[in-house]
């Protein structure tokens, strides 16, 4: 069964980059806040799109904005769905759990910080295995740590060799270091979009990314 092993790979950095319209691929549910996922090169890797599960749901989008509960789905570059990330109603303590193919692998559950954003990876059993940390005055950038050690990051203002194809305003990029396993890694992807919908979508649920802080 085709997993998330078919995006990530070993791949240094992944970019998603939100995408406005992409109608090749026939989800079978209306979807909103729809993502390319590529490699550094610029080539394709895979999509991703929130289901939108009808006019309650946008409802609730609009009314409830990034507290809102969420399913995003994962597509390789066939278009099969390869794992998907569920996020349930929450007000400030946001999670995400992650699903490989049908498999539950992990999930991102956010801290209390009070000078910064905080978050926990968490592993199948719920055990937390690394932490990713926005510092106080580096809001586009989400440091991953293992213990004490930098293993990566996720940062929202990329600025590499692809940003004049992608406006780093609406472009996230995921950075591995080689000694991260790949199950951790498939969770990390996850968590940009978990990242995205909690700290950088508006309130009103336009589908779009704000300059603002988050609660």
């Amino acid at each position: 069964m085709p997993d998330l092993s078919s995006i990530v790979g070993d791949h240094p950095r992944i970019l998603v980059h939100q995408s406005k319209e992409w109608g090749e691929i026939l989800l079978g549910f209306e979807a909103k806040n729809r993502f390319e996922i590529r490699d550094e090169s610029g080539r394709r890797l895979g999509r991703a799109a929130e289901e939108a599960k009808g006019i309650g749901a946008w409802f609730l989008r609009n009314l409830l904005g990034h507290c809102r509960a969420a399913s995003i789905h994962l597509y390789d570059g066939l278009g099969q769905r390869v794992g998907r990330g569920e996020k349930p109603f929450r007000f400030y303590f946001h999670r995400m759990d992650v699903y490989d193919g049908d498999e539950h692998v992990g999930a991102i559950q956010r801290r209390w910080s009070l000078l910064n954003r905080k978050f926990a990876v968490e592993n199948a059993a719920g055990e937390e295995v690394m932490q990713i940390v926005s510092p106080l005055f580096r809001i586009w950038t989400f440091r991953l740590l293992f213990g004490d050690r930098e293993v990566g990051a996720i940062r929202k203002k990329w600025g590499g060799a692809l940003r004049e194809l992608f406006t780093d305003a609406d472009t996230f990029g995921v950075e591995f270091d080689p000694s991260l396993p790949l199950e951790v890694r498939k969770i990390l992807l996850v968590a940009t979009f978990l990242i995205d919908f909690t700290c950088f979508e508006n309130n009103q649920g336009s589908g779009g990314f704000s300059m603002g802080f988050d609660d």
